[in-house]
């Protein structure tokens, strides 16, 4: 069993697991697939008296949002005990040929982590390519997520298998954004 789960699964066997999460969690009691929700449950939850919070946050998170607290939880301690147990051997072999001399030329050379180290580490957090790709753009991400009325994988999974018109504004939205980015965006930050 530990050889079937170890290495990185193919497309063909991880999509349409995660594709079956949609139609068992609308058949388990009507919910819908998203980790960007769980800020406003998190924020719901805060002991604050209900008088100081905003009405946006004045709900019962428990019966809404527990679930889904518990679900993010879940994939953070799946996440960790994956890297802790499995570990991260070859983790930058996966990333194409193509994409690793697009971002040589671009200067990024580290590829031996999960993330580029020249981007993602904490001696280039404070640095202006850092600071924008990290900070600025977790910031975006953070507001995109909020004013899209959900994130990537809520729109694209969940809304787009449930036909919602404005989770394909969304998901093309996404797209585009992460064309504008990756072409003209991150050129000019790592130059």
């Amino acid at each position: 069993m530990w050889e079937v789960l170890t290495p990185p699964w193919p497309w063909y066997l991880a999509g349409p697991l995660i594709g079956l999460i949609v139609p068992l969690l609308l058949l388990w009691g009507g919910k819908a697939f998203g980790i960007s929700s769980n800020l406003r449950h998190l924020c719901a939850a805060l002991p604050a008296p209900e008088r100081l919070k905003p009405g946006f946050l004045r709900y019962d998170w428990i019966r809404s949002g527990l679930w889904n607290l518990t679900f993010v939880v879940g994939v953070a301690l799946g996440g960790f005990l994956a890297v802790t147990l499995v570990g991260t051997p070859d983790a930058g072999q996966h990333i194409s040929a193509a994409t690793q001399a697009d971002l040589q030329a671009l200067g990024v050379q580290d590829f031996s982590g999960l993330v580029p180290a020249d981007l993602f580490s904490w001696g280039t957090l404070l640095s202006p390519a850092g600071i924008f790709v990290v900070i600025v753009g977790g910031f975006l991400v953070g507001f995109g997520a909020r004013y899209a009325g959900g994130c990537t994988s809520g729109h694209a999974i969940s809304g787009l298998a449930a036909l919602q018109g404005p989770s394909l504004v969304a998901v093309l939205g996404f797209f585009a954004g992460g064309l504008l980015a990756t072409h003209l965006l991150l050129p000019l930050v790592l130059r």
